[in-house]
């Protein structure tokens, strides 16, 4: 079940319905229930890799919690091979056995491993990132364990943040599932408009941004430079709606109910750096990796050989983990090469004393070179192989302003889509502005997004972007 679906509108009222009208003390079965329900939606099968996740690290965080010394090390480690065993099968295995075929071929040998005909099961990376954060919590002493398995399996399984997070730590999200929430109609009113404002960067931009994409990158040879080139621009767009419109819709459905989830976005491409890139883009993906990988090997609090490599590291992992692809793996890269880079240039600046100004004019150059830097990366991140993307990026730098466009759209379309993406960053410059205290305000806000949705929207239930993650 896709949240741009009737189905999943029509289950939110029903849950969110029946959430304020069960008894206080079965209100955490009806969640969990639901939320098994909309997993199950996908491919109902998988809901047991899932149940085997959870009851894996269900005792093991008991057992953490009752031993001491390196038995606690074993059982973590027993935990976090048996999250990354199910992670490495589904998503991985086929990957790397590809790879290995392709090199026993150099030398004319067949590998007798067979492909396994596998369906990735939804949000795997996400909810097991996230049970991953809960054995490693406790065994840190920083979480008790939980004793109540429906609760404990509610902590992975909730539906809002399922399959596409947030990433949850379990400090922040165990103990609001054992709280009365009572409604609250200011509460209401700022998740309902949260909600909207994410399904209007779906439907209306993301998607519609989309028909472009597709279109562009799906004919690589027929297109030219100029055309890849704002094609790869409205992909930033894109990627950027579609996840932070799930985020949106998420943290409002939750927040309606009283749940309050983690921020996963703060207008990324405002950025003035790629450092604060991070600080703004899937925080909860980025802090995860951050307090439980990047920390742990040294961070920045090592020789300077050592802390590259441990930026190089993180980044790499974090391209591996959004898929089974060399071209995430070479996003990656870069990504690790920008960090490296801004360190140097960080180091170069302080050696010689020199301080950018703080004016408009710098700051806007900062921004638009921090978001030429990324879009670069996008390439790899969208396109279908490397060689794709080197195709690319070669048209793209011999494109010529005289080259005729071929987008699939008509120029009132292409003219609407560059009208959203403006739209979208004075939105963002004050993405922290919008009340809903005023009745007037939220009704007018409500309307507007819905019928900006009905009117404007492309519909056909298209995917999430995050959702092959």
């Amino acid at each position: 079940m896709i949240f741009n679906s009737l189905q999943f509108i029509v289950f939110f009222i029903i849950v969110t319905a029946a959430y304020f009208v069960v008894p206080y003390r079965f209100r955490w079965f009806w969640l969990l229930l639901a939320s098994c329900y909309f997993y199950m939606a996908f491919v109902p099968v998988y809901i047991l890799v899932l149940g085997f996740t959870i009851v894996i690290d269900y005792l093991a965080g008991i057992l953490i919690g009752r031993h001491q010394g390196r038995t606690r090390g074993l059982l973590l480690a027993a935990s976090l091979i048996a999250n990354i065993g199910v992670l490495a099968v589904f998503k991985y295995y086929n990957f790397i056995n590809y790879n290995i075929t392709k090199i026993l071929h150099l030398v004319d040998y067949v590998n007798p491993i067979p492909i396994l005909s596998i369906l990735l099961p939804v949000g795997l990376s996400f909810h097991t990132f996230q049970a991953m954060s809960y054995t490693i919590e406790v065994y840190k002493g920083n979480q008790k364990a939980e004793r109540h398995f429906g609760i404990y399996a509610l902590y992975v399984m909730f539906y809002p943040q399922l399959v596409a997070g947030p990433i949850e730590r379990p400090q922040n999200i165990l103990h609001q599932f054992r709280e009365k929430h009572d409604f609250d109609f200011e509460r209401f009113k700022a998740g309902l408009v949260r909600m909207a404002f994410g399904f209007f960067k779906k439907v209306v931009i993301a998607d519609r941004l989309a028909m472009v994409v597709d279109h562009s990158y799906g004919n690589i040879d027929t297109q030219n430079g100029s055309t890849l080139l704002i094609a790869t621009i409205f992909y930033s767009f894109q990627i950027y709606c579609d996840f932070s419109g799930y985020s949106d819709i998420a943290i409002g459905a939750a927040q309606i109910m009283g749940f309050k989830l983690m921020e996963n976005f703060k207008a990324p491409y405002l950025s003035k750096s790629i450092p604060e890139f991070w600080k703004r883009w899937h925080i909860s993906l980025s802090t995860w990796f951050r307090d439980y990988m990047y920390i742990p090997l040294g961070g920045n609090r090592v020789k300077v050989s050592r802390w590259y490599f441990n930026l190089m590291a993180v980044f790499l992992i974090s391209g591996l983990w959004h898929g089974a692809n060399w071209t995430f793996v070479a996003w990656g890269l870069l990504h690790g090469i920008y960090q490296v880079c801004a360190v140097e240039k960080d180091k170069l600046f302080n050696r010689f004393n020199i301080k950018i100004s703080d004016n408009w004019l710098m700051k806007a150059l900062q921004v638009a070179a921090t978001f030429s830097l990324v879009t670069f990366a996008w390439i790899f991140f969208r396109a279908a192989k490397p060689v794709h993307a080197l195709k690319i990026i070669d048209k793209i730098l011999h494109s010529s302003i005289h080259d005729a466009l071929n987008f699939g759209l008509n120029n009132a379309e292409m003219w609407l889509c560059v009208f959203l993406i403006v739209a979208l960053l004075f939105k963002e410059k004050f993405y922290n502005a919008v009340s809903v205290t005023n009745d007037y305000r939220f009704w007018s806000l409500i309307v507007f997004l819905v019928a900006g949705c009905y009117f404007l929207g492309v519909f056909g239930a298209k995917q999430f972007i995050y959702f092959q993650f």
